[in-house]
């Protein structure tokens, strides 16, 4: 299911493919469409010319009838702004920057964010001899990656045409009886579950891959919100002070078209599109921004192929000619 339209992940492939399997099949994958991206452009902006839609590089302008923007929800990483952050004598860096533990071995590590990016960090560092700690202001919903050996994006799939209020009612004893309560690791459980937390939120839930149980053996430890950072580390919400030799910021993205796309009335204040698909602009399409249960990659399929039929029915011809 989590592949791209024509063109399905190999048979080879396990359950839940590498990161350096996605990145080959995506590479046979525009080979094989013979698509030719070109790089190094980036897009300064897009604006309504005339009857066609105009891109801005920083070397030149392209002109194009239709316009599809498919820089998603994590284009700009976001940086908090915590009080005398400047301060701090370790090293801080987005998560997007984080390569692997090897940097961290012996250290004491502070990972600000519990999304998924973050949990996944608290392993890799686990697992590099590093001593991970996990700041966490608010609730969170964590799920795991498979029920009783069936895939969760499987169940998301299943569940589509539920109101998501009812599906996380059904879900909710198979997700205790498969984690347990994440109130005993020190967490806070969000009033709603994750299928709503998708709807609502437009964030999408925890997936486990074993951080509950490092946090459960104490491997890694849950801590509450950042105040402010001194020179040696932070003070907490609770008025502790820890020191820390680093500082990991997993605050998750945003969206950012506003940067670029001059009609911000289709954009939400965070600059997401607030629809995904088409938007109120003619010849302007969205890809690839809608938070799903059904995983990226399959709803990145849908959306490809409904954009693809309406420029082509626009045209008189098909997707597939």
């Amino acid at each position: 299911n989590s592949s791209l339209p024509y063109f399905p992940l190999p048979d080879s492939y396990p359950q839940y493919p590498s990161k350096e399997q996605v990145v080959d099949y995506l590479v046979d994958y525009s080979g094989t469409l013979k698509t030719q991206p070109l790089f190094n452009q980036k897009v300064n902006a897009v604006a309504r010319k005339g009857t066609n839609w105009n891109v801005a590089t920083a070397d030149r302008n392209y002109t194009a009838g239709e316009v599809i923007i498919a820089t998603g929800n994590t284009r700009m990483p976001v940086w908090p702004d915590f009080e005398c952050m400047a301060n701090f004598h370790g090293s801080i860096i987005h998560s997007s920057s984080y390569i692997n533990g090897a940097p961290y071995e012996g250290k004491k590590v502070l990972i600000v964010g519990f999304g998924n990016s973050a949990c996944e960090i608290a392993i890799c560092l686990h697992e590099h001899s590093a001593f991970p700690y996990m700041s966490v202001r608010n609730g969170v919903n964590v799920i795991p990656r498979d029920i009783f050996g069936i895939p969760i994006v499987y169940v998301g799939i299943a569940e589509s045409f539920l109101p998501p209020a009812f599906a996380d009612f059904v879900n909710k004893p198979f997700i205790r009886l498969s984690l347990g309560s994440i109130d005993k690791s020190g967490l806070k459980q969000l009033p709603y579950g994750a299928l709503t937390q998708i709807v609502k939120d437009r964030k999408a839930p925890v997936i486990d891959v074993g951080t509950l149980a490092l946090i459960r053996d104490r491997a890694v430890k849950v801590l509450p919100g950042v105040s402010r950072f001194t020179e040696n580390g932070v003070v907490l919400e609770n008025g502790r002070e820890e020191h820390f030799d680093a500082v990991i910021l997993g605050t998750g993205y945003r969206a950012a078209v506003n940067d670029f796309l001059k009609d911000t009335s289709v954009l939400d204040k965070n600059g997401c599109p607030k629809s995904g698909g088409h938007s109120t602009s003619k010849g302007l399409y969205f890809c690839g921004f809608d938070v799903v249960a059904t995983g990226a990659l399959h709803q990145i399929g849908i959306e490809a192929k409904s954009i693809a039929n309406d420029i082509m029915n626009k045209s008189g011809k098909s997707a597939h000619d």
